[in-house]
């Protein structure tokens, strides 16, 4: 399966730039949900920590970060936004900037 990482307009690739930041074992454990992505397809996100957001929009819980992803189709899945695990307003924050982000893509309406 393919990830798609949303990138801004000027081609910064948003989710690796966040994972690099993180420390070792944080970088480690997401680029190995990563890679089952990709070697496993659907079948991985049965094994992983997930739940519905909004509609189409959901996330993957892996310790304290959150990867809020759309599935396009068998073969694709669009990272469209990454985050630690917060509370309150800032979690809704980053809820719209999931949401605005998969309408600019046209991944849901």
């Amino acid at each position: 399966m393919t990830i798609y990482d949303y990138t801004t307009t000027g081609g910064k690739n948003i989710i690796t730039q966040y994972i690099d930041a993180l420390p070792k074992a944080e970088r480690l454990e997401l680029y190995d949900i990563r890679n089952e992505i990709e070697e496993s397809g659907l079948d991985a996100f049965e094994k992983l920590n997930t739940r519905q957001l909004n509609g189409k929009l959901w996330e993957i819980k892996a310790s304290q970060n959150r990867i809020m992803y759309v599935i396009i189709d068998k073969n694709g899945v669009a990272f469209l936004h990454i985050c630690k695990k917060q509370k309150g307003k800032a979690e809704k924050q980053e809820l719209e900037k999931a949401i605005k982000r998969a309408k600019r893509e046209g991944l849901i309406k």
